[in-house]
């Protein structure tokens, strides 16, 4: 299903224009080996280009988008055709094993020789004759190279240029890289699982980058390397035979998709990437701008008009791009596992759907939020955040739970437990009941209803109304809380640095105490306060029983923290409209 579906958005970024045809790819290039047409190493020339990266400018490879496909290679040997690194197309580099070095050029010589032998033009015999004289016992101290070999061994891929123009950009060339590339192939006939056709099956596909955490030289998606992996006696990707057309068009669409940062979403450890079928990018502009927070070209409020609207069934003018609700969209998660990568997950629905879920998922935890709070809507890196000890030294979030929230965002499904056991975890060790905490709570109870933790306190703000004794409770320490901050300004240790944890799960032996020192707080205070407070006890002691519960299991200790949240945030709602008069 994958491959099939990285398949089909290749073919559509070839309808477009914005994929290349089998064969050629994107590669990253440092530098250019001007020749000459003796085929003499006139300089070496940075085609780098400045890139922001934070706050810095610094030099970045050149993306040329159209270079003969890169091979597969982890150990062994294998030398790409007319780009490469210093290793392959010079002989030399840093690794400190010059033998090997050696070997590699070799390689590259052999391969230039073997497919531009009967090329008749100016730039194949000039590289020809650049293999035929270029001597990698005397390259570092070529004065061409002098000047970046430092960089140039480093790794940097170099490609070939003669008279200001790229060698790989000749006609000729080209049709000599195409037939190579089009007549190789020596897997066995066999019926590939994406198309459906028999035909030659590649054993070994080409690397996908852009992964975090994988290996920058790439990773493979479909790889066998274990007896136990392999089944009827076959080796390698023949195990899942894939054509080698397959093979280049979904490692082409799938690298397409993860080298375009603009669409290209980080969560935890999973690397997030999404796409329409048709390929227009309007698509992924509007679902990252919505479900991630990526800028976009519209303000929140026509953002979301534009959400409701597809919400409704209708199409809309997004980029100038008609956005249809209908669409099949897809949404990949992939995460490192050493030299392959993990699936985290696949996911394809219409995009109106997953948009629906996204807006569900918004409204799940809508809550009261603090004045100084600027986030109208909590971001999933932010809600992530609030499961984390921000003393640690590693502040990132579970990488299992972090794929399992995001799934069950976009599926509308109920959230891990471990999300919610995250957000108590931090409320028991900091007594803190945050936006984001109180708001894990809300949307967790809301997707997996309890019966000790009903509806009527699963709301935005405070419910004056609601007699559930949980919640009251959380209330009523709120209250306690403010009269004990009113009578000592300043105080550096409260009532819920003390006793929050107790009170949320053994209200019965700590209210007691807290009311009788509630009643030496109200003597210090002067005016009107004392009544004020009083009442505000009496109001909530009078939906009580006699006798406070001796425990509360944790749903209800969920009720508990809602309460103390909905009541903290009306206070300070009150705080400051009387300082706003």
């Amino acid at each position: 299903m994958i491959l099939q579906a990285l398949v089909r958005h290749y073919e559509d970024l070839n309808d477009l224009g914005m994929a290349a045809p089998p064969g050629w790819g994107p590669v990253k290039v440092s530098y250019a080996l001007d020749l000459d047409e003796q085929g003499q190493l006139l300089r070496a020339v940075s085609i780098q280009k400045n890139e922001e990266k934070g706050k810095k400018i610094i030099l970045a490879p050149r993306l040329m988008e159209q270079l003969p496909a890169p091979v597969k290679r982890a150990s062994n040997v294998a030398s790409n055709f007319l780009w490469d690194n210093s290793s392959y197309m010079l002989g030399i580099d840093d690794k400190g094993k010059p033998k090997r070095s050696k070997d590699c050029f070799f390689a590259c010589k052999a391969l230039h020789e073997q497919l531009l032998a009967n090329v008749d033009s100016a730039p194949a015999q000039a590289l020809l004759l650049f293999f035929q004289h270029w001597d990698p016992d005397k390259a570092e101290t070529h004065p061409a190279l002098l000047n970046d070999i430092n960089s140039i061994m480093a790794g940097a891929n170099l490609v070939f240029r003669f008279r200001g123009a790229f060698v790989h950009d000749d006609p000729a060339v080209r049709r000599a890289w195409q037939t190579h590339y089009d007549s190789d192939g020596d897997g066995p006939t066999m019926v590939c699982l994406v198309t459906g056709q028999e035909t030659s099956v590649e054993a070994i596909h080409p690397a996908i980058k852009g992964v975090q955490g994988a290996q920058s030289s790439g990773a493979a998606l479909v790889s066998f390397n274990a007896p136990a992996f392999c089944s009827y006696g076959k080796e390698q990707n023949l195990n899942a035979p894939t054509s080698k057309y397959a093979a280049f068009a979904y490692t082409s669409a799938l690298n397409h998709l993860l080298a375009d940062r603009d669409h290209l979403y980080r969560i935890g450890d999973t690397t997030v990437t999404c796409w329409a079928e048709g390929g227009e990018p309007a698509f992924q502009d509007a679902f990252g701008a919505f479900a991630f927070g990526a800028q976009c070209s519209y303000s929140e409020t026509e953002l979301r008009d534009m959400v409701g609207q597809l919400l409704c069934g209708r199409s809309i003018r997004f980029d100038e791009t008609l956005l249809d609700p209908d669409r099949p969209f897809y949404i990949l998660g992939l995460a490192p596992n050493a030299a392959r990568l993990s699936v985290r997950f696949f996911l394809k629905n219409s995009f109106g759907v997953f948009l629906r879920n996204v807006q569900e998922h918004y409204e799940r935890l809508d809550i009261v939020k603090p004045v100084f709070d600027k986030f109208d809507t909590l971001p999933l890196w932010r809600l992530l955040w609030e499961t984390v000890d921000q003393n640690s030294r590693d502040k990132s979030a579970s990488p299992n739970m972090t794929g399992a929230v995001l799934r069950s965002i976009l599926m509308n499904e109920p959230y891990p437990a471990t999300l919610l056991y995250g957000a108590l975890l931090r409320i028991r060790a900091e007594q803190e009941v945050t936006r984001g905490r109180a708001a894990i709570i809300k949307a967790y109870y809301l997707k997996r209803p309890q019966p000790d933790i009903p509806k009527e306190v699963l709301t935005v703000s405070l419910n004056p109304d609601s007699t559930n004794v949980p919640y009251t409770l959380g209330r009523l320490f709120s209250v306690l809380e403010a009269i004990q901050s009113s009578a000592n300004p300043g105080i550096n240790t409260t009532i819920k640095d003390r006793y929050f944890n107790a009170a949320s799960s053994t209200p019965g032996h700590i209210f007691p105490i807290l009311l009788n020192l509630s009643q030496k707080h109200l003597r210090k205070l002067e005016g009107g306060l004392p009544i004020y407070y009083e009442k505000q006890i009496a109001e909530l002691t009078g939906i009580l029983s006699e006798t406070f519960p001796s425990r509360l299991n944790l749903p209800q200790q969920g009720a508990f923290q809602l309460g103390y949240y909905h009541q903290t945030q009306k206070r300070y709602e009150k705080k400051e409209e009387s300082e706003n008069v």
